[in-house]
Formats: C-alpha cells, structure tokens, sequence
C-alpha cells in the first residue's frame, strides 16, 4: 500500500528570477547578448590560440581549455534560462535536472583544477625559467588538461550518485532558475541532513584545496621574485594579473557562500547568475584586454 500512494515526482517546477512579466522580457534581452557574447568571445579565444603560432606555448594551451569550458558551463544552465523567460508554466523533467546538476559540477570542477595548473605554469615560468621547456612540456601540458577532466568527473559523479536515487514524492517547486543540489535535495522525501554534510564535505574539499594550492604557487611567485628582484613583486603581480582576477571572481562567490551563515533567495540568485553567467563572459574579456600576446595575435589577424 505504500509503495502504491507513493508519487514520484517525474519534473520540477522552477520558479525562475522574478514573476513579472516586463522583467522576464528585460532579463531575456540581457542574458540573451551576454550569452551570445559569451559563446562568441570564447570561440573566437580558442580559435585565435588555434591558428597562431605564436601562441602555441604550455600557458596558452591551459587558456584555450579554460576557454572551452567556460563555453561549456554556460551552456549548461543559460539556454534553458533563456527560453523560460518566454514561458508562463517553467518546468524541468528530473532527468533534466540531473543532467543540470552533473554538468554543472563537472565543468566547474574541471575549471578549478585548470586554473590550479594554470598557476602552477606561471609559477614555472617565473621561479624556474631554465627548466620551464622542459617541466612544461606537451606531455605534461596534456596530463594537466586530462586531469581536470578527471577530478571535474569524479567530483560530479559523486555529487550526483548522492541525490539521484532520493525519494521525491512530494514538493517539487525550485526557487531558481537551474537545478541546484542545495535546493534539489530539500524536495526530498526524507531526512537529508547527513547526506547535505556529505556534499558540502565533498564540494567544500576540493575547492578549499585548489584555492590552498593557488595561494601556495602566487606566494612563492611573489617570495622567488621578491628575493632576486628589487621590482619583483609588481612585475611579477603585473605578469599574473589577469590570472589573479580570473581567480578571485571565480573562488569570491565561492568563499562568500561558504562562510555566509544565512540563505537569502535574491543573494543565493545573484551568485548563481554570477557563475551561470557572468564569469564565463569575463575571462576571455580578462585575458584579451590585458594580455599583450593576444592583442598582438589580434592585430595580426586584422592584417
């Protein structure tokens, strides 16, 4: 008898950003260029990286990947947010929100670790310039890329494998506009307090690592230069800045949402469209306005 009253809930019902209707046509407008923009700058990062020779170097090859998936995760949650704002009735089947979840937390996993191995090539090229050739090399290039991937993986299949085979039986309303394991796993029909430990474990691990590895490699940049050089901490600020900004964006959000004790919906939105959107528009942005290689591979594409 219970197995026969139990419901199974086979979608979700967001509720999206706002409810009015001038709003929703203001935000499609918006999200609209920004995604298109994002897309188009990324490619064009790639591409660029690509058909240049003179960008075929290890830091490069580390910023194409970043590039990729920047395309990748905002294409996970974006598009559907796009068309919803046309709908009147938004729903996500729970198939489609498992994909959502496992997406998002892959690439943005993966993303963590690319931007470790990027700090890792810099600190390379500063603190050990006459072994740069030959620590980063194309086989060593690769490995770091395939390690993103894996970590990115393994960290996604663990989260999913958590909250896939709940009950969900009752609730079904998500105040967002994705498909978020912290809201998701609320809508359970069952007591979720051990397995929200186990996530936020998960999660608050790999980030905390990562972000303890950045500190490390920025640290003993700005201590080898420091040492040799009277100049050296700006110059060597001035080499990583675009690197520094992409990662303070990234892990800002990140760290505020950690150590925030209390959940407000419009603030937990506002961090959510940051990720979902914002941050796959800006490193490209980043990196081209304040990387002379790439202003140079631009001119020279322009003659």
């Amino acid at each position: 008898m219970e197995e026969v009253n139990q419901s199974v809930v086979s979608e979700f019902v967001i509720l999206g950003l706002c409810h009015s209707w001038e709003l929703q046509a203001f935000f499609l407008v918006i999200f609209s260029s920004l995604y298109l923009v994002t897309i188009l700058g990324n490619i064009f990062t790639v591409l660029l990286i690509i058909t240049d020779l003179h960008l075929h170097s290890p830091m490069y090859f580390l910023l194409a990947n970043l590039s990729f998936i920047d395309i990748c995760l905002s294409s996970v949650t974006t598009p559907k947010m796009i068309t919803d704002f046309l709908k009147e009735n938004k729903t996500i089947s729970f198939g489609g929100c498992m994909c959502q979840v496992f997406f998002g937390h892959f690439f943005r996993g993966g993303e963590m670790v690319l931007l470790v191995s990027m700090a890792y090539d810099r600190y390379v090229a500063i603190c050990k310039p006459l072994h740069y050739s030959s620590t980063m090399n194309r086989q060593m290039c690769i490995m770091l890329v395939m390690t993103s991937w894996v970590i990115g993986f393994v960290h996604s299949i663990s989260q999913l494998a958590i909250i896939i085979k709940l009950p969900f039986c009752g609730p079904r309303e998500l105040d967002s506009f994705f498909c978020d394991i912290p809201l998701v796993i609320k809508l359970a029909c069952t007591d979720t307090y051990v397995l929200e430990m186990l996530i936020n474990a998960d999660s608050g691990i790999l980030s905390t690592i990562c972000f303890i590895q950045l500190l490390i490699s920025y640290s003993c940049i700005l201590f080898t230069v420091c040492l040799y050089s009277k100049d050296g901490a700006s110059k060597a600020l001035s080499t990583c800045t675009a690197h520094i900004t992409v990662v303070v964006l990234f892990f800002g959000p990140c760290i505020f949402t950690s150590l925030w004790p209390l959940s407000i919906t419009w603030v937990d939105k506002l961090l959510a469209v940051f990720y979902a959107v914002i941050t796959p528009l800006l490193n490209p942005a980043i990196y081209t306005l304040r990387n002379k290689d790439i202003k140079n591979a631009i001119k020279r594409l322009q003659c």
